[in-house]
């Protein structure tokens, strides 16, 4: 990747994990000592698809060829896709096509807007948890259709429940990675009794505080091949962000999902 390195006298604000930000079409990274790099060729690709009520969601795609497996990357509450940056790159890393995408329930992140949230307001469309369903489902086919393959649903917070619900009724789903689900939504349906029938591989996980509500959800499992219920030793973070670069805690973590990734492919 191309760079251009810049010596700054002054100290930046940057968002979310302290390490990196945008500028325009170019990405900024910000060290310790005051040095910005700019690197002209961003490692993802600018997607759009369209859900069923005509709402464009917008994505970003970390493809490495057509072949590796592909994962679909959904956001926390209030987050867009670029929660997912530095995640997503080292997920390709390690042989895994991406594609994260903004879901319509979500907000900024610095200056990066959630764009899937700007086009269903524009349309009159709702933006409330539940609505960014048919956004997820939406992901999951045109990523299966693209890919020609089943693909690993990802969720973090509010949509890692969602993505629970649509690993169970989704053919095209193959496995389900979940950071701090809840039963958030009872007015779908409980997710502590309908997770006793998810057949389909999963890998759910939460911050150390949040452990007990989780082995509640699961407390009915009777755990098949393949499915893992990570509990981290240290303190660890609420949904996807305990994989940011630097976070306290977070190689134990990728340790664990790079490990149940790798047994399912």
């Amino acid at each position: 990747m191309k760079k251009t390195v810049l010596a700054i006298p002054f100290i930046l604000l940057i968002f979310a994990c302290g390490e990196s930000t945008s500028n325009g079409d170019k990405e900024i990274t910000i060290e310790k000592d005051s040095i910005i790099i700019i690197e002209d060729d961003l490692p993802y690709d600018k997607i759009t698809f369209e859900a069923p009520d005509g709402v464009i969601i917008h994505a970003n795609e970390y493809k490495i060829d057509d072949e590796s497996p592909i994962i679909v990357l959904c956001h926390q509450a209030r987050f867009n896709k670029f929660e997912y940056d530095g995640i997503a790159e080292k997920l390709n890393e390690n042989g895994f096509n991406c594609i994260a995408i903004d879901q319509r329930s979500g907000g900024p992140i610095a200056s990066q807007q959630n764009e899937t949230n700007l086009s269903a307001k524009e349309l009159g469309k709702g933006v409330d948890y539940l609505d960014a369903i048919q956004d997820i489902t939406a992901a999951v086919n045109y990523s299966a259709d693209k890919y020609n393959q089943k693909v690993i649903l990802w969720g973090s917070s509010y949509s890692s429940t969602l993505t629970l619900w649509e690993g169970m009724s989704n053919e095209n789903v193959k496995a389900t990675v979940s950071f701090s689900p809840g039963d958030y939504f009872p007015e779908i349906g409980s997710l502590t009794d309908s997770i006793v029938n998810y057949s389909k591989p999963f890998f759910i996980t939460c911050s150390k505080a949040e452990t007990p509500e989780t082995e509640v959800i699961l407390s009915k499992v009777n755990f098949g091949e393949n499915q893992v219920h990570f509990k981290p030793e240290g303190n660890g973070h609420h949904g996807s962000r305990a994989l940011w670069l630097n976070q306290d805690g977070g190689e134990e973590y990728w340790k664990a999902v790079l490990d149940f990734l790798n047994s399912i492919n």
